[in-house]
């Protein structure tokens, strides 16, 4: 039943996609850019979550919305699955990401990203470039947009070691607009890298904010032990609650660590 319920919605995903990029292109690309991001953007968040809930039977609730600004921010998330960077787009009023160059320069979807506005980093970049890419960002946070940007950098398993970057570090210094933690493990249902998809139901949990103004690497280091602090905690209860899920290695392991 895992395997059919995968098939089928990895199908309605990349199809339906597909269709909806086809389709709404014409309405996207003519509107402004916040009411393309609330009716394609936004919508396309929606569809994406409705296909996990009626194909692989994966559902999410998010505790602590309140915690979220209308205004500028940061957010940070934990980062375990592609799911990561749709789930809250629903819930995030106008959001903008730090997205490795190759996305943008992809046909169609990377028409897409510049609509929005995302800005376009190369990892490798350094010195001028990196410093380039931060002041585009404040650029559009200043407007009030709210910036969303994985502290870990890139997709790790859930109950994976830290493995935190400095670069919010320094986004949360030159930006001077507070950061909001969110912790959350949907890794357990859309693995990275794997076909499957498992069914369930877990929390997104959003933090209460940590105010600008502290000591950049303060801030980094209460970042880091807020979020791997509540991340334990809610690994420990979404697993609880789902006693049937295939556990990663590293998931199993931390969870080994924590009960003993």
């Amino acid at each position: 039943m895992t395997a059919l319920r995968s098939v089928a919605f990895n199908i309605a995903f990349y199809l339906g996609t597909a269709v909806m990029m086809i389709v709404m292109s014409p309405y996207y690309f003519l509107a402004s850019r916040k009411n393309a991001y609330r009716v394609v953007v936004q919508g396309w968040g929606r569809f994406v979550n409705s296909q996990m809930r009626l194909w692989a039977g994966a559902t999410f609730e998010i505790e602590g919305l309140e915690n979220l600004p209308q205004g500028a921010a940061i957010i940070a998330p934990k980062h375990q699955s592609a799911w990561d960077t749709i789930m809250l787009l629903p819930s995030v009023p106008d959001s903008v990401f730090m997205l490795k160059r190759e996305l943008i320069q992809m046909p169609l979807f990377g028409w897409y990203l510049k609509k929005q506005r995302q800005i376009a980093v190369d990892r490798a970049a350094t010195g001028r470039a990196m410093a380039e890419a931060i002041q585009a960002t404040k650029a559009e946070v200043e407007t009030g947009r709210q910036l969303i940007i994985f502290p870990e950098g890139t997709r790790r398993p859930p109950g994976a070691a830290a493995d935190y970057k400095r670069g919010i570090q320094r986004l949360y210094r030159d930006l001077g607009v507070p950061v909001v933690p969110v912790v959350m493990h949907p890794g357990l249902f859309w693995p990275r890298g794997k076909f499957r998809r498992q069914r369930g139901h877990f929390k997104v949990r959003v933090l209460p904010p940590i105010a600008p103004g502290m000591e950049p690497r303060a801030f980094f280091d209460e970042l880091v032990q807020t979020m791997e602090r509540e991340s334990d905690r809610l690994l420990i209860e979404t697993v609880a609650e789902n006693p049937h899920l295939v556990l990663p290695a590293e998931t199993q392991a931390r969870l080994s660590a924590l009960k003993g």
